[in-house]
């Protein structure tokens, strides 16, 4: 027996692997996505009905004449018409194969036909019953076997003589239900992997959906903190000017600003610079630094000759807002071209740096009270400085100084303190092109991970 099986068992695979190739090629079609979701249009069920038809009757045209009847996988195109297409297209798939199997005549005609109608039409019915998807796996697997064990049922009980029957059955019954089971076994996957693969491609779309309405929405909040920025700073009598920053991401938390601004002037003559650094990037950084910008702006406003009082008063409005670990860093100083002094407060931000220019010495603004948003009441102390002609004054957060480049050095200050001496002959504006450009040169292909901002006065 073992050896009448063995060979059939392998016949009826080779078979089995041309119909299920077939099926693959189908399921690769662009009107398959249809099918999978439920609802193939008519034509496409007919095209179905058709096409697994054919694979009933290659089914039948590819087997093995045994004892005067054919083994075959006849019932496979029809099982798996019903299990993708419903009972339309499996039953119709099924008379198409049994139409063809009639035509050959044989003792056992009546079963085959049977059975091949049934088993598309079983499938079309499981289909249904698993709200018109493809079943999982196993349950496909032992419907083919359920299936086939019924053709050999009808076989025992109908053909005749009984004992021809059940010679065959005994031979053929065990290479079929492997052949089918095996072919509808393979087709699953195919199924499986196709439905996964819509399904990370809806995933995708979905992600990719997201991502462009977040760019969308980063893109204007860039804009919008853009505009905080100022866009061109006011002339004053005796300064010369420049500040830029360049964010790490879409926004972020660094500022700096310039008062006097259009609804309320400090003097024709005196000129109020800022420069802050949020904790934190991105998003919520950008948030807080809008925050901290209005309030900041607003308490000088209100407190023009004692920066040490706006940014106490600034400091409490913050502190009473800001979340758990957020603050912001702040230097802010009252420039008067009469005076020719700096009168500033440093609430914990990197120490501005003053070069001046009788003797080529540079001087660092030191901290007078801590960063804004840490502590309400906090103390804060206003120093004053004296400014002569040609001197530069150099502000900067600390995505300068700790530039990575690609070995994982820090930029640092003493590269920043040697551009500032070797170019602060030149104009503001040429003073911050040279330091912004040396920070470049020295990070190389390194990535920005923080924030710089840098502003640079030039003393006239």
């Amino acid at each position: 027996m073992a050896n009448t099986i063995l060979p059939l068992i392998l016949a009826m695979v080779q078979l089995m692997c041309v119909i299920v190739v077939a099926a693959y090629l189908l399921t690769r079609s662009r009107f398959f996505v249809s099918v999978l979701e439920g609802h193939p249009a008519i034509k496409i069920q007919i095209f179905l009905i058709v096409f697994f038809g054919a694979l009933s009757i290659y089914g039948t045209m590819g087997g093995i004449e045994i004892m005067g009847a054919v083994i075959n996988v006849r019932d496979l195109g029809p099982m798996v018409g019903g299990l993708v297409g419903g009972p339309v297209v499996g039953l119709g798939a099924g008379l198409i194969g049994a139409a063809y199997r009639a035509s050959l005549g044989g003792f056992t005609v009546v079963p085959c036909v049977i059975a091949t109608v049934l088993a598309g039409f079983f499938g079309g019915i499981i289909w249904l019953a698993n709200k018109k998807k493809f079943v999982p796996i196993l349950i496909a697997v032992v419907f083919a076997v359920l299936m086939e064990s019924l053709h050999m049922l009808l076989t025992l009980i109908i053909a005749q003589p009984f004992s021809a029957a059940l010679a065959l059955v005994e031979t053929i019954w065990v290479p079929m239900a492997v052949a089918n089971g095996l072919g509808v076994l393979i087709f699953a996957f195919i199924i499986k992997n196709l439905e996964n693969e819509r399904k990370m491609q809806a995933e995708k779309d979905t992600l990719v959906r997201e991502m462009a309405k977040k760019n969308t929405e980063l893109a204007i909040a860039a804009e919008i903190q853009q505009s905080f920025l100022p866009k061109t700073i006011p002339k004053v009598e005796g300064f010369d000017v420049a500040g830029k920053s360049v964010m790490a991401k879409e926004v972020g938390g660094d500022f700096f600003d310039v008062i006097p601004f259009e609804v309320v002037s400090l003097g024709s003559k005196r000129m109020g610079i800022l420069i802050a650094d949020v904790s934190g990037k991105g998003v919520p950084a950008a948030l807080f630094m809008a925050l901290s910008r209005i309030i900041v702006r607003v308490s000088a406003t209100w407190h023009r000759d004692d920066p040490a009082q706006a940014i106490y008063q600034a400091n409490n409005l913050i502190a009473a807002d800001a979340t758990q670990g957020m603050f912001v860093t702040l230097f802010y100083g009252i420039l008067d071209h009469d005076k020719k002094t700096i009168t500033c407060v440093n609430a914990g931000h990197n120490p501005p740096i003053l070069y001046r220019a009788a003797d080529g010495t540079l001087i660092e603004f030191e901290g007078t009270g801590m960063a804004l948003g840490a502590k309400e009441n906090s103390p804060y102390t206003s120093k004053a400085f004296p400014l002569a002609a040609d001197d530069v004054l150099v502000l900067y957060t600390d995505g300068i100084t700790e530039a990575n480049n690609e070995q994982g050095a820090m930029y640092g200050e003493d590269r920043l303190r040697a551009v500032i001496t070797s170019s602060a002959g030149r104009a503001a504006g040429e003073i911050l092109d040279a330091i912004l450009a040396d920070v470049k040169t020295f990070s190389g292909s390194a990535p920005q991970y923080d924030d710089i901002t840098l502003m640079v006065i030039r003393v006239g």
